[in-house]
């Protein structure tokens, strides 16, 4: 609906000027660790990853057997040792492709209705970030597909993560995923950058490995150079405008169950409260 378009090109022109005013300015080549691709003016969608390949003259290389983390022990570091997880978890990493995903979600009456109104208005406009609000919208199931990207010289560059809603292709994430290094610490990171309208959400995922050899991954942090949430915004051919939302945090716990089968809590937390979970019950393809 025209409408619809209207309040959510307002807001999303809210949201950028916000990061203008009050992101820090930051010089591209004295941060590569936040380089990641931006999107461009209006729809995000499925389409993004062809739009990416073309511009920066990558393939994409289909596989069945590709992997968010190709190699686990690129995760390996000071304060994490990737053979003190489960094996399971690591499969998963490395050979994504080989798995489908249930999932469900849990969002409090009290912050519903601002999620509904932002995934409404916002999110369906740009096709990307359709946060599943209700476990209803997940009755049909999920599509999940690894999308690696290499440049001439077979190199990968990106690894791209997109989940849709099965019952009619609305996407839900179109991610990229990388492991990266921060200024403030020698432990690698997971990336994940989602491209926006003129600029990007990244957040940066420390892995902490469990008593029980599960895996937390972790995106709190207390400062700019940490672990943690930025908004960015492309305005320059050399700068961008960052914020760092120290407030907005994430956590992904990932174990096998009593009876084998992986899962993922995932809590969003967002000035103390939580608006949003999301539960995963991961399988392989050939399970059952």
């Amino acid at each position: 609906m025209p409408l619809n378009n209207i309040i959510g090109s307002v807001v999303s022109a809210g949201i950028r000027q916000w990061v203008r005013l009050f992101g820090k300015r930051v010089d591209k080549k004295e941060s590569p660790w936040l380089d990641c691709p931006m999107g461009e003016t209006g729809r995000i969608g499925a389409e993004f990853y062809s739009r990416l390949a073309q511009r920066e003259h990558l393939q994409i290389v289909a596989s069945a057997d590709a992997g968010l983390i190709p190699d686990f022990d690129r995760l390996r570091g000071h304060e994490f040792e990737p053979a003190d997880i489960q094996p399971e978890i690591r499969d998963f990493y490395e050979h994504t492709s080989r798995y489908h995903l249930e999932a469900w979600s849990e969002a409090p009456i009290m912050t519903r209705v601002f999620l509904w109104g932002l995934t409404r208005f916002v999110s369906r406009q740009m096709d990307q970030l359709n946060f599943p609000v209700s476990s209803l919208e997940l009755s049909n199931g999920m599509t999940s597909e690894i999308i690696p990207m290499v440049d001439r010289a077979g190199e990968l560059c990106y690894t791209g993560w997109l989940r849709r809603l099965a019952s009619n292709q609305r996407v839900i994430y179109t991610g990229l995923y990388s492991v990266g290094w921060l200024p403030e610490t020698s432990q690698p990171c997971i990336k994940v950058s989602f491209p926006l309208p003129l600029g990007s959400s990244t957040v940066f995922l420390r892995p902490e490995a469990q008593p029980d050899r599960s895996l937390k991954l972790i995106s709190g942090g207390d400062r700019f150079g940490q672990s943690g949430f930025y908004r960015m915004v492309d305005i320059d051919e050399n700068h961008w405008r960052v914020r760092y939302l120290r407030t907005l945090r994430e956590t992904f716990h990932l174990y096998v169950d009593p009876r084998g089968d992986l899962r993922t809590d995932h809590t969003v937390r967002f000035l103390g409260f939580t608006p949003l979970r999301l539960h995963y019950k991961i399988q392989p393809k050939s399970h059952g």
